[in-house]
């Protein structure tokens, strides 16, 4: 018993000498001014350590800091960048004899940053890495080798609060504030679970943000893998550009980083955003060159009219600005991460247009982005879609196939374009390949070719048959003939094939069938300025009865031209009068031709 009682004895005595050493004989106050000198010199600015720096004993040894501050250059607005309140930090002694480290506590509040930027290219961060030209003393393999491994990590608590950095932009007038009001982790040791927690507030020029979260955080005793679990987090979004000028965003996740391996794993299990929910899982691989990541994502019900701007006015500034100053994108970042993702929509609501069963493939490598599967279903048929984008130059170049089989389109077009034009069940395929990503040079560098069909159908707003007895009633001597009704022509197929080049789409062989008439087109569309000019002739096959009329005999055999003008929102149509006329003094002048050569035959015996 003895000597247990001696070498406690020896234990407080060292202990007594330690403290009388450190309050009376190391006075951490005299190192006060060679800091202050030291980080004048090497940058430029006043440190000012207003409170006396303190030794704590119990029940760690440690310092505690305060009413610390770091100065801007000189002219800048807010004249210090670096303000702290309150600093503490308390570690075992002991354990660290056996290269253990144990801080019972760290304690950070008040900590304020203040970063100006300023017109002339002025930054609150010049000067910051030292003089020019100074070189950063380098280690030899030995002393490298030779870092001193920690055998064990205890952490009481750490705990920030009240940390604040303002940014101002001289350049755009703006200032925008990030605070986290606190961030607090509990008893910490490597290997066990631990709990953290935080509040963040962001004020920026168009929106604020608030967030808090709260997780388990686990390291790995030989320091390789990190984990953080449960994570829950919620986020509030304010703004004017924020749909419904408010948005809140939540989501659950959990994280390994895996730091031998050189990947990171993640399961985003909930996720919410107003009325859309997600989940889904990643994995990426940064081990290499370039990095490699791996995702898929499952999302609900989506209505994209409730996240677009309710203001035409700001989409219409939008789209001008955006025509005005349109330039290639960038897409060299495209060759800094090779991908490969999966996605399935429940359903997708966007303009009125109506969507379900939405299924995409995608990968991104060295620089060119695939996109494999494109399909969803959509007005009782089916979308189904490839394309390449390649980015590996300055200007891109893409390329793309597209069908689309059983679609009813009247409900269709009406819901996407507010046409209504054209009603029936259609198919219709579509290739095509071009350069540039700038939208007018989209039009005009596209080329591209396809075809279509459309079965038991209608076109809306001409009644062709309606037309026909008006060209009858003209050819009869009425030039004033003008019918009424509704303007709709029904029919059994409409089919022909198109293509692009130069902004122009070309249709060559449009063919209409039904029981009263045949119809074939031809013409152009104008993708820039939507300008029409198209051609259309049709032939009376059928009785007109039943459809107003009681004769086909006037216009039997001859082709009756029409025109479409205008544009692709409003088209006009019209009965080509003159070319009506002029076909049927054709069929007249070939009826007269026929009657004398039947007379002549006659005359001559039937020779």
């Amino acid at each position: 018993m003895k000597i247990v009682k001696w070498i406690l004895i020896a234990f407080v005595s060292l202990f007594i000498l330690l403290v009388g050493y450190l309050t009376l004989v190391f006075d951490p106050n005299d190192f006060k001014p060679q800091i202050v000198d030291a980080v004048k010199e090497q940058t430029g600015r006043e440190l000012r350590i207003n409170q006396d720096l303190s030794w704590t004993f119990f029940p760690s040894i440690g310092i505690a800091l305060g009413d610390i501050s770091l100065s801007n250059p000189t002219g800048f607005k807010n004249s210090d960048m670096v303000k702290v309140n309150n600093m503490v930090a308390e570690v075992a002694l002991m354990p660290l004899l056996s290269k253990e480290v144990e801080i019972s506590q760290l304690n950070l509040d008040g900590l304020t940053v203040y970063l100006d930027t300023y017109k002339d290219g002025r930054t609150s961060l010049d000067g910051l890495n030292g003089k020019e030209g100074a070189k950063p003393e380098s280690q030899t393999p030995n002393q490298a080798g030779s870092a001193t491994q920690i055998k064990r990590l205890n952490i009481g608590g750490v705990t920030i609060t009240n940390t604040q950095i303002h940014l101002f932009d001289e350049a755009s007038s703006t200032t925008q504030l990030f605070v986290l009001e606190k961030f607090a982790l509990g008893e910490f040791s490597l290997g066990q679970v631990a709990d953290f927690s935080y509040r963040f507030t962001a004020t920026l020029p168009d929106m604020s943000v608030s967030s808090e979260g709260a997780g388990q955080l686990t390291v790995a005793e030989n320091l390789a893998q990190i984990k953080i679990e449960n994570f829950a987090i919620s986020n509030g979004i304010k703004g004017e550009a924020i749909p419904n000028k408010a948005m809140t965003v939540a989501l659950k996740t959990s994280l390994t980083l895996d730091l031998n391996q050189k990947q990171v794993s993640g399961l985003l299990s909930e996720f919410s955003a107003n009325e859309i929910q997600a989940s889904g899982k990643f994995d990426v691989d940064y081990g290499a060159k370039v990095p490699a990541i791996v995702a898929s994502l499952e999302l609900g019900d989506i209505d994209l009219d409730k996240l677009m701007p309710k203001s035409e006015t700001e989409q219409e500034q939008t789209t001008q600005t955006a025509s005005g100053s349109a330039k290639e994108p960038d897409l060299s970042g495209m060759k800094a991460v090779n991908l490969k993702f999966d996605m399935r929509i429940k359903s997708v609501t966007v303009a009125k247009l109506k969507t379900t069963n939405w299924m995409m493939k995608l990968g991104l490598k060295d620089g060119v982005l695939d996109l494999s599967q494109l399909s969803a279903d959509l007005y009782q048929g089916k979308l189904q879609a490839k394309a390449q984008l390649d980015g590996r130059q300055s200007v891109a170049s893409y390329r793309f196939d597209k069908s689309i089989s059983g679609i009813q389109v009247r409900p269709l077009l009406t819901d996407a374009a507010d046409v209504d034009m054209l009603a029936g069940a259609t198919n219709f395929s579509v290739s095509g390949s071009g350069k540039s990503l700038i939208p007018d040079n989209i039009k005009r560098n596209l080329v591209a070719k396809g075809q279509f069909e459309v079965a038991d159908g209608a076109l809306y707003g001409v009644n062709i048959p309606q037309m026909i007895r008006d060209a009858q009633a003209k050819l009869s001597g009425d030039l004033s003939a003008s019918g009424t009704g509704e303007k709709k022509t029904d029919f059994t197929s409409l089919t022909g094939s198109f293509s692009m080049a130069k902004g122009v789409v070309t249709n060559p062989d449009l063919a209409m069938a039904s029981p009263l008439i045949r119809l074939a087109g031809k013409g152009t569309v104008n993708a820039i300025s939507e300008a029409i000019d198209y051609k259309l002739t049709t032939s009376v096959v059928g009785s007109l009865e039943g459809q107003g009329g009681g004769e086909r005999n006037a216009l039997q055999g001859i082709e009756i031209p029409f025109s479409i003008t205008g544009t692709a929102t409003e088209p006009k149509f019209g009965l080509d009068t003159e070319a009506l006329f002029d076909a049927k003094l054709k069929q007249e002048t070939e009826k007269a031709t026929e009657k004398l050569k039947d007379g002549l035959f006659k005359k001559l015996g039937g020779f």
